[in-house]
């Protein structure tokens, strides 16, 4: 019993810390923002300038892994029962006051509540099971695709053209 609450209590400072959580539902694990409220992770997405929350399904089940927010590596891993929360209820206005405050660069500032009411989804995740013990292997997947691309290396003329010095 001592060793179960010590594991969520571990979970559960963990996840608070830690700015990015790892979160892989149906689809391939993806690294989240969140807030931590009364034992759960709250994610905001799949709307216009959100996050995707592709694969996390209202009822379903998702694998959480929590990094260190210092060193990067993984310190905890648990399984959480997904639950979507619907606008305009009391448990979404909660939500809500939490998750504005910690979203970043809000392309509309203030108006910001009324689309993620309108366009996104509030998913809470409730840890089930807390895991410490760390996997054999490497973790490691691809990155999901993408249309981004490197840089181009420098035209060899752009330098001289850039630095030339000018004749008095």
């Amino acid at each position: 019993m001592t060793e179960s609450l010590l594991t969520q209590a571990l979970a559960e400072e963990a996840t608070k810390k830690s700015g990015l959580i790892w979160v892989q539902g149906t689809g391939p694990a993806r690294a989240l923002w969140h807030v931590w409220l009364d034992g759960a992770a709250l994610l905001v997405g799949d709307g216009p300038g959100e996050q995707p929350l592709e694969g996390l399904v209202d009822g379903g089940s998702a694998e959480v892994t929590v990094r260190s927010k210092d060193k990067g590596g993984r310190l905890v891993a648990w399984t959480a029962a997904v639950t979507e929360i619907a606008a305009g209820t009391e448990a979404w206005d909660t939500a809500v006051a939490e998750l504005k405050g910690k979203r970043l660069n809000a392309p509309d500032g203030e108006r910001m509540v009324e689309r993620w009411a309108r366009e996104c989804r509030i998913v809470r995740l409730e840890p089930t099971a807390v895991r410490t013990e760390m996997p054999e292997g490497s973790l490691a997947t691809a990155p999901p695709a993408t249309p981004a691309t490197t840089r181009l290396p420098v035209p060899a003329a752009l330098p001289s053209l850039l630095f030339k010095r000018r004749k008095r």
